[in-house]
């Protein structure tokens, strides 16, 4: 049975290209036309940025107790870079989770979190940090990020839907490389390492919606952005320069897309298999979305249009390969 809409959505790009800003396009277009138009039904989302603000956040407790990071040296890349499949693997448990409806009993998010960690570590190749932490400093990580910690738990559970019928869950992540690297990216660097990451239930249901912008674009928007008041928000929260040049500098995604086995697509070893993803590209190198961070009742209607006409070419594409 051909299925209108897309399951599974990768919504990729580097930081600050628009890939909230097109989330939060997404959520305030009518269900109905959503479908119809663009192959997406009503939004699951699931995202990394908040385990990236998590992990700063335990190094920053951490340090301020005067113990080692564990995750970031500082305001630099990570310091295993190992840890992009770490994410990855939250976003597989996530997915699983989400399938399963899986409500999770606790009575310390901070220390459930903690152990999720070490697992989805453990399932890129690391050994477990946070559970060689001593005792005394764990419980007292865990007071200080309890609150922290069990939002993002409860968030997670109302975000389970009675059906999954006519739902597209959108899973979002920025990839890339140093800056001035050549392709192919190599190592933990890109989507070349991260894509195989995903579980086979995500690849063989997912598209990729990729937005396309300079790396330079993406640090001058990172700048304009960041709200050092609200560093945990998808929308205004700021990635530091020596991980937008360490990190994000460039991005494999193009080269990913003219080297591929089938044409609009991107291929993924993985798990055993080959995989064809289907990819449709939104060009934003000339921004369309940055108004979409203001309250939608004060969106341009020249501006929608435009970014309207952007997307439906990217999903329209997408779709052509969808079900194949």
């Amino acid at each position: 049975m051909k299925n209108n809409v897309f399951k599974v959505v990768l919504l990729q790009a580097l930081p600050a290209s628009g890939k909230s800003e097109v989330r939060n396009f997404m959520a305030h277009v009518e269900p109905g036309r959503l479908q119809e138009e663009f192959h997406i039904g009503e939004n699951l989302q699931l995202d990394d940025f908040p385990y990236v603000h998590m992990m700063r956040r335990i190094d920053n407790e951490l340090q301020a107790m005067g113990q080692e990071r564990v995750f970031y040296p500082g305001e630099e890349p990570f310091k295993d870079g190992r840890d992009w499949g770490t994410l990855c693997n939250l976003l597989n448990e996530d997915y699983h989770d989400l399938m399963n409806r899986n409500v999770i009993k606790t009575d310390s998010a901070a220390k459930l979190l903690f152990d999720r960690f070490d697992r989805a570590g453990l399932a890129a190749g690391i050994k477990p940090r946070m559970g060689l932490l001593r005792e005394e400093i764990r419980d007292k990580l865990a007071s200080i990020l309890e609150k922290e910690a069990r939002t993002m738990l409860n968030e997670k559970h109302a975000g389970y839907p009675e059906s999954f019928e006519n739902k597209t869950i959108i899973i979002e992540c920025a990839r890339g490389g140093p800056d001035g690297a050549s392709m192919p990216l190599t190592g933990t660097f890109g989507y070349q390492y991260s894509l195989p990451m995903f579980c086979p239930e995500i690849l063989e249901n997912a598209v990729i919606l990729y937005i396309w912008v300079t790396p330079e674009e993406s640090r001058r928007k990172n700048a304009d952005r960041a709200d050092p008041n609200d560093p945990g928000s998808n929308l205004h929260h700021g990635v530091p320069m020596a991980v937008m040049l360490g990190d994000y500098g460039c991005d494999d995604m193009e080269y990913l897309i003219k080297n591929t086995d089938v044409e609009n697509t991107v291929t993924v070893k993985a798990h055993g298999t080959t995989y064809h993803v289907p990819i449709g590209v939104f060009d934003n190198r000339v921004d369309k979305t940055s108004f979409l961070r203001s309250e939608p009742d004060k969106w341009d209607k020249d501006k929608v249009a435009e970014v309207t006409k952007a997307i439906r070419q990217a999903t329209d594409a997408m779709f052509s390969h969808y079900n194949r």
